[in-house]
């Protein structure tokens, strides 16, 4: 698996999943900045840097945005619905993708969940889009980090969620309860279905609480990475509020 970008080969630096590094002619004589910074971690971490022509970067990188930096990293390591849950750092807050396609939407919903500081990723083995470079790219390196769990069947994994004591909150946009009303403050997981389509029939019937995010402009929903943002900061906000009370 490679990662490209100066954040995600930082991000890989920094999580001990680099096990190597290429950059572009020219790229080791950049002062100061994030170069620098690339380098010296590398050096660091004893992780080899070779320079190469940036035509190569751009075949690896599938002509994506690499800032003249490449790296091989190590597999993500395996998780379970039972790891993120016996492994959160306080009230289990998760989130659940339900053919999410779009690496960079993926990317985008990877960076939030790691921001606000969720206990992990369920999503789907299959007809989602791939943990690879763009993704990671999109995530700003926060696929480093967080924990993610690849299932066959996402029903089935909100049925373990159930059983392990978490509550599941699927967002669609026709559902009468606004998502601020929703109690964040309990074990969450939070469900988001695919671009255009929404969550899948079975998913959503498998939902505790399904809830929306009110439009007050023209448009009838908000892009899935940034409904996502919104609902996983207004759990944040609860949170917060609850443990100052």
């Amino acid at each position: 698996m490679i990662v490209y970008g100066i954040n995600p080969v930082l991000e890989a630096l920094r999580a001990g999943r680099a096990k190597s590094v290429r950059v572009a002619s020219g790229f080791s004589r950049k002062k100061g900045g994030q170069s620098t910074e690339v380098l010296a971690l590398a050096r660091e971490r004893g992780v080899r840097v070779r320079e190469v022509p940036s035509d190569v970067l751009d075949r690896e990188s599938r002509h994506g945005v690499h800032q003249g930096v490449v790296a091989d990293v190590e597999e993500l390591k395996d998780y379970n619905v039972e790891d993120l849950v016996r492994g959160a750092r306080a009230v289990p807050l998760i989130v659940v993708l339900d053919g999410i396609e779009d690496p960079h939407n993926l990317g985008a919903i990877l960076r939030t969940a790691d921001a606000a500081g969720a206990d992990g990723v369920i999503m789907q083995t299959r007809r989602s889009a791939a943990l690879g470079g763009a993704a990671a790219k999109a995530s700003a390196g926060a696929v480093a980090h967080i924990r993610i769990a690849e299932v066959v069947n996402i029903a089935r994994a909100l049925e373990e969620l159930k059983e392990a004591g978490v509550w599941t909150i699927g967002l669609v946009g026709e559902a009468m309860t606004p998502y601020d009303s929703i109690d964040f403050t309990a074990p969450s997981a939070l469900v988001l279905g695919a671009e255009g389509a929404g969550l899948r029939r079975l998913v959503r019937e498998r939902c505790d609480f399904l809830a929306s995010i009110p439009m007050a402009g023209h448009v009838g929903s908000l892009n899935v990475s940034v409904a996502a943002g919104v609902t996983l900061f207004e759990a944040v906000r609860q949170r917060r509020r609850a443990e100052l009370a």
